[in-house]
């Protein structure tokens, strides 16, 4: 399922709700089929996110620079600091403009559990 972010400032960006999941998890958002991050919750949600992404890239598995040098660039696996930085980016540019700013999210339906787990 996509989870489209609507920013009044920065335009849209579209994720798969997998991604979206932890992301909104961090910071301390239900993944709902709608929400909203308000002005003053902006900052606040940013540095929450980079600590989340800060403390998940530490335990993550990537490959080592000789493995890495064997995969295809294009298969090369992408981490929760690459997947965080555009909305961290949406986030941060969006709390830097007007007071009556927001970001929405919207997705099919309510996004809360993993339908895989």
């Amino acid at each position: 399922m996509l989870v489209k972010f609507i920013s009044s400032e920065t335009g849209e960006m579209v994720m798969m709700a997998d991604v979206a999941r932890p992301l909104l998890q961090a910071m301390g958002k239900e993944c709902l089929a709608r929400g909203v991050i308000t002005q003053g919750e902006m900052l606040l949600a940013a540095e929450a996110l980079e600590r989340h992404v800060e403390q998940g890239s530490a335990g993550e598995q990537l490959p080592d620079e000789e493995e890495e040098a064997e995969i295809p660039p294009m298969a090369r696996p992408v981490g929760l600091k690459q997947r965080a930085w555009p909305l961290i980016n949406m986030l941060r540019r969006t709390a830097a403009s007007r007071k009556e700013s927001r970001i929405l999210w919207e997705a099919a339906a309510d996004f809360e559990t993993d339908p895989r787990a």
